[in-house]
């Protein structure tokens, strides 16, 4: 440890005990000698007004300020433990990986702090961190404005562009969550037009501007029920489940695979593998099961299993 880490590790040791802590144990945790324990101990109270106190009876140290929850003390500024800032670090690096510049202006502040204290350096981070993003599209340029109307809680205008139709829309919306699936953003939000909740995809966002009201909040429950529990980020509650045999060639692979938090599967006697996934719309579902080819067979329902032989068949007839 360093100096940075010990005073910290002391800091956190006085902090959480309701009694003296002894000498011994400081000497464990800081994994340092006597002559370094009082040496820190000593620095605190010069520089950082800790007011540390020694308990001859109990042979042990504790900070004077306290109340009925305990020590009331603070480092001053911004601290974090080595094992917090390699946490932050990474988190920041995994950002420049999945999208770089996407929140850089916010996190240089952050950044700077860290980088002063001499803890650790993220040089090597982006080199050593790998997101790779196969099928990702840009966040839009509207990110920070949709972010902030999400955390701030104010209702947001926006004009969207329907990918399917290419039909452009002016929505009024009480921001919800921001949803990040398969490397793509995506807001929740109830939209007063539809008076329904909503699933839009951040990269179609053609402009967005913060208004002054306030967003409607809708419960955890109901925003699970009506946009987290149909297959994929299509909206929609249930309405089918689609049981999908996985060849034995490819069932190792799929059985890690989480297609659905809902998702029920067994495995057969042939060795073959089960899955049983609730859908609403079957558009993503049926990309899923069209990307393992012959290793994947829709049993039920009948229209499902009908919509992938038609498609499989239309491939089939453009290489005749």
């Amino acid at each position: 440890m360093n100096l940075f880490d010990r005073i910290f590790a002391l800091h956190r040791e006085l902090k959480t005990s309701r009694q003296p802590v002894s000498r011994v144990m400081l000497e464990e945790r800081l994994e340092c000698s006597t002559a370094t324990i009082k040496r820190i101990i000593q620095q605190m109270r010069d520089y950082l007004n800790a007011p540390i106190e020694y308990d001859r009876d109990a042979n042990g140290y504790y900070y004077a300020e306290q109340n009925e929850y305990g020590p009331v003390y603070e480092l001053p500024g911004l601290w974090f433990s080595p094992a917090e800032v390699q946490a932050i670090l990474t988190l920041k690096a995994l950002l420049s990986t999945l999208e770089p510049g996407l929140l850089s202006t916010q996190l240089e502040p952050l950044n700077e702090l860290i980088n002063s204290s001499n803890i650790v350096h993220d040089d090597q981070l982006g080199r050593r961190i790998r997101i790779l993003a196969a099928t990702a599209r840009p966040s839009g340029e509207h990110f920070h404005t949709v972010a902030s109307a999400v955390v701030e809680r104010q209702q947001l205008a926006i004009e969207y562009e329907a990918r399917s139709t290419g039909e452009r829309t002016q929505r009024q919306l009480s921001p919800q969550r921001l949803t990040h699936y398969r490397d793509n953003w995506f807001l929740d939000a109830w939209c007063h037009q539809s008076a329904a909740l909503r699933t839009f995809s951040l990269d179609k966002i053609l402009a967005a501007q913060l208004l002054e009201d306030t967003a409607d909040d809708i419960a955890d429950v109901e925003l699970d029920r009506v946009l987290g529990s149909s297959y994929g980020i299509f909206s929609g509650e249930p309405t089918a489940v689609a049981e999908i045999k996985i060849s034995p060639q490819q069932a190792r692979w799929v059985a890690d695979e989480q297609w659905h938090p809902q998702q029920q599967s067994e495995w057969l006697a042939d060795g073959s593998y089960l899955l049983k996934v609730p859908y609403s719309q079957p558009w993503e579902l049926l990309a899923d099961v069209m990307r393992l080819g012959p290793e994947a067979e829709v049993l039920a329902p009948q229209a499902l299993r009908e919509q992938v032989a038609e498609r499989l068949q239309a491939a089939a007839a453009r290489y005749q």
